[in-house]
């Protein structure tokens, strides 16, 4: 059976439509989440120390994939491991992967992370 030109042209018109669509919607997912990620911020994440015989960063960075869901994610948001003075690591996080960290059983505290500066350099006529 053959079709004729006008009946063709509303098909036409549909897969346009949804082509479309599906690419606004896609757009826009991309979008939102590259909003997200601009509202990041690097926070220091203070744990309980890593038992022993475990790897120090092994166990830092399971628990930031248990929040975030991947390792791959993990190794994406994990800027620094501390282990000496403090257990804990620094990662940059967005504000839903800020509480899903918040909520890990082995988390005591998370602070937002900040750069101090000396507003001078004399020190009772030291410099």
């Amino acid at each position: 059976m053959k079709r004729s030109a006008a009946s063709t042209v509303p098909l036409v018109r549909l897969l346009l439509l949804l082509a479309v669509a599906t690419a606004s919607a896609a757009a826009t997912g991309g979008m939102a989440g590259a909003a997200e990620a601009e509202h990041a911020a690097n926070y220091l994440v203070y744990v309980n120390p890593h038992p022993p015989g475990v790897d120090c960063q092994a166990y830092q960075l399971g628990i930031l994939a248990a929040a975030l869901g991947s390792e791959a994610k993990a190794k994406a948001a994990i800027l620094y491991n501390y282990r000496n003075v403090m257990s804990g690591f620094s990662a940059r996080l967005t504000p839903p992967e800020l509480e899903a960290v918040k909520k890990q059983p082995q988390v005591n505290r998370v602070l937002p992370s900040a750069t101090l500066s000396l507003m001078s350099s004399k020190f009772d006529g030291v410099s």
